[in-house]
């Protein structure tokens, strides 16, 4: 009766979103004007004169484009206690995020507010255009299996604490919630992921469990472990009402066939989101479209960088209504956390701008192969995969991508090391296919790919079986939300791996 009761609730809130669609400038205005006046009286609101920007003209004039080098010492005075910087108030919640080039780790500030009105509306977003595409659905009726990090203290203050993004979300999560979760907060913020997932496992083997929420790879490594224990051949016998797995953090096509094959069930239903440590900013609103709904009252502004000028000294910045259709932006945000213009790395492609935002994560900023001028970027790859998949029965597990700037012959390519959950018959074949899609894709590959010239054919090596999961664990991330790396313009992560090899 649950689902019963949250129905009506879950019908306004589809409504509501779609009508600020109507206003998405005004609203997007109006979100700006919101952060930047509660940020009027702190360090950085009056270092760039908050209290006189009226405009978005203004604000992109005043405030300048930033990242994570160059709002580190900013993040971390505020992690040592010190109010008012980026953000009114103390800030004691830190998510822990993939480093830069100078770090292992970021930082990333998640106030109080950001929690309740950009990461938690984002799960209940999520819940409210599935049942609108489910009316039959019994969702809230049971269990969400939620898969999420470890945190631990921040400096030693008070109350304060660094961790996974899903293990803040979990610890700070409303009571009655914990009703309709599993597993316990006391498994899921176990620090050692090994043992979490076996406690997981058996804490929700039993349990009626109806929905899924997690990191795909993750997620996968705990059903098995259920299988495992339960000496079930699929998850639809364990859990024979789940319905629908909420899924981020990494593209979900290279798992796609592994996961139609483990649960057992067609009427299984897959949902992407985009939550990232810096926010909660899209989801999937209909079922029959891969991209996303870009969330526009989450209290973040958005900006873009078109692709070609990244990295330049003055790259032309977009509002929301400067958008193009079917080209590639860097994301830029301005959040309720005290990020201010923050590129978050992340490029995304616009499917449609009328009536509604729509987009696909097209890869990151620094995730990329440009060694010899053929921008080779994740959405290409992920696209080549999934064909490469399709077309010789394969399913891939992980992977990663780097140049050969030139071998001993004098030869140049790109090297892939790719762990198969079912390797092709034919691993030529393979190669192949993801070499030919790639070249169908990306003009600029297939410029440099012509008579093999300057690029020779892709060489791909199989990888061992638990090979990355190894290299996380030497790094100290295996678990939460850590990834690994897709596509790399340097040798330096593939030489870690195959080190492990």
């Amino acid at each position: 009766m649950i689902t019963q009761i949250l129905k009506p609730y879950m019908a306004w809130r589809r409504a509501q979103i779609y009508r600020r669609y109507s206003k998405a400038e005004e609203t997007q205005l109006k979100a700006l004007k919101r952060l930047v006046n509660k940020a009027a009286n702190t360090y950085y609101g009056q270092n760039f004169g908050f209290n006189t920007i009226k405009t978005y003209e203004d604000f992109a004039l005043r405030v300048p484009l930033s990242d994570y080098e160059t709002v580190k010492a900013d993040i971390d005075r505020m992690r040592h206690g010190e109010k008012d910087v980026l953000w009114p108030g103390r800030v004691k919640w830190y998510a822990k995020s993939s480093g830069t080039t100078n770090d292992k780790s970021k930082f990333i500030p998640v106030s109080p507010i950001s929690l309740k009105d950009t990461h938690y509306r984002g799960g209940t977003d999520a819940v409210a255009f599935y049942l609108g595409n489910n009316p039959k659905s019994r969702i809230m009726d049971g269990r969400g299996l939620i898969l999420g990090g470890s945190h631990q203290p921040n400096y030693n203050l008070s109350h304060s604490l660094v961790g996974d993004l899903s293990a803040i979300l979990i610890e700070n999560i409303p009571e009655r919630v914990n009703m309709f979760r599993v597993p316990s907060k006391q498994t899921a913020l176990l620090a050692d992921f090994e043992e979490k997932r076996d406690c997981i496992a058996r804490e929700a083997m039993n349990k009626r469990v109806t929905s899924l929420s997690g990191v795909p790879s993750w997620m996968m490594s705990v059903l098995t472990r259920v299988l495992e224990l339960t000496g079930k051949e699929t998850i639809h016998e364990v859990w024979p009402n789940l319905e629908v797995f909420f899924h981020g953090g990494v593209a979900f096509t290279p798992y796609r066939e592994e996961y139609k094959r483990i649960m057992g069930s067609d009427a299984m239903r897959y949902e992407e989101t985009y939550n990232a440590s810096e926010g909660f900013f899209g989801l999937q609103d209909n079922p029959n479209d891969i991209a996303m709904l870009l969330m526009l009252d989450y209290g973040v502004f958005y900006e873009f960088i078109p692709l070609e000028d990244v990295g330049k000294e003055n790259p032309r910045v977009l509002p929301l209504w400067g958008v193009e259709e079917g080209k590639n932006y860097a994301l830029v945000i301005s959040t309720s956390s005290g990020l201010w213009r923050y590129q978050i790395g992340d490029t995304i492609r616009f499917t449609q701008t009328t009536p509604f935002y729509k987009f696909v994560i097209s890869g990151r900023t620094k995730s990329f192969i440009n060694a010899f001028g053929e921008e080779l970027i994740v959405d290409n790859a992920e696209q080549g995969l999934a064909r490469a998949c399709r077309e010789t029965g394969a399913r891939v597990k992980e992977y990663t991508a780097a140049p050969v700037f030139m071998d001993a012959e004098g030869k140049c390519r790109h090297q892939w090391v790719i762990e198969f959950d079912k390797k092709p018959d034919d691993v030529t074949q393979f190669a192949t296919i993801l070499d030919q899609t790639l070249q169908e894709l990306n003009s600029d590959y297939e410029a440099k790919r012509f008579k093999n010239l300057t690029l020779q054919p892709l060489e791909l090596i199989v990888a061992r079986n638990g090979l990355f999961e190894d290299w996380l664990r030497s790094r100290g991330k295996l678990g939460g939300q850590n990834k690994v790396p897709r596509l790399c313009n340097d040798r330096k992560i593939i030489e870690e791996v195959l080190a492990l090899a």
